[in-house]
């Protein structure tokens, strides 16, 4: 199970939002890409990075700094925010771009989410974003009549590296994960499964390792940038229980 940790990017800064709220931002960095040199540097397998004001409008707004990440880092990352046409998968691939998440675009084109997950298999995730138990789109701002399940049956022929599922109302609270919702997606998903809001200590780890289905990562937030959670101690504890298990 990965443990990737989260770079927010809002008018060129690193930040992080209260349960997806524009108007509620914590500024952090003024350096994106030593922020992103910062979690590599401690072991990081993978980074994960949003595009905020991208999603709101609906075009990137941060592709130069995005590019400057990927050039600068050994790891790969992932992208999301504002990916609504296939020029700007292309664009954010030949940036050094690992995968990119899609998450309205998915909702309102499925035309378009089955050429670009045939034209890159395996690097094109899903992000769907809960509220209240429904699928919310356009940067959180709007939410559907869709739940998580009619979105996973809409999946299931495409060559998708996974999805990014994330509990709204659990981002950036530091009160924990939603382990029922999880352990329903990753039950129910055809793809495998990547953890997102409200994961703040080593329990909520340990809780979502526990769950029973495909959990292939776990996106870390807030509790890197406010000290409830040691990357490297997270670090270690997945490595030693990955090593438990195996010897089992």
């Amino acid at each position: 199970m990965l443990l990737i940790p989260a770079i927010d990017l809002k008018d060129g800064k690193c930040v992080r939002l209260r349960q997806g709220e524009m108007s509620q931002v914590t500024h952090y960095s003024d350096d994106p890409v030593g922020m992103a040199e910062h979690w590599q540097n401690l072991g990081a397998p993978y980074l994960h990075i949003v595009d905020l004001d991208g999603a709101v409008e609906g075009t990137p707004k941060h592709l130069a700094q995005i590019e400057a990440i990927a050039k600068k880092l050994t790891i790969p990352i992932q992208v999301g925010g504002g990916i609504r046409k296939i020029e700007t998968v292309h664009a954010y691939r030949s940036s050094g771009v690992d995968r990119v998440v899609v998450g309205t675009a998915a909702l309102h084109d499925p035309e378009f989410l089955t050429l670009i997950a045939q034209q890159f298999p395996q690097k094109i995730l899903v992000g769907i974003d809960v509220k209240q138990g429904l699928v919310a789109v356009h940067g959180w701002t709007t939410v559907s009549t869709l739940t998580p399940q009619q979105v996973f049956d809409s999946l299931k022929e495409l060559p998708l590296g996974g999805i990014v599922f994330t509990d709204i109302s659990r981002d950036g609270m530091l009160n924990g994960p939603n382990i029922s919702a999880l352990r329903e997606a990753a039950k129910t998903s055809p793809v495998p499964v990547i953890a997102s809001g409200g994961v703040t200590t080593l329990e909520d780890i340990q809780a979502i390792q526990e769950i029973e289905g495909n959990i292939s990562g776990v996106i870390i937030g807030k509790a890197l940038y406010e000290g409830t959670l040691d990357l490297k101690g997270a670090l270690a504890l997945v490595h030693a229980t990955g090593e438990t298990q195996s010897l089992c």
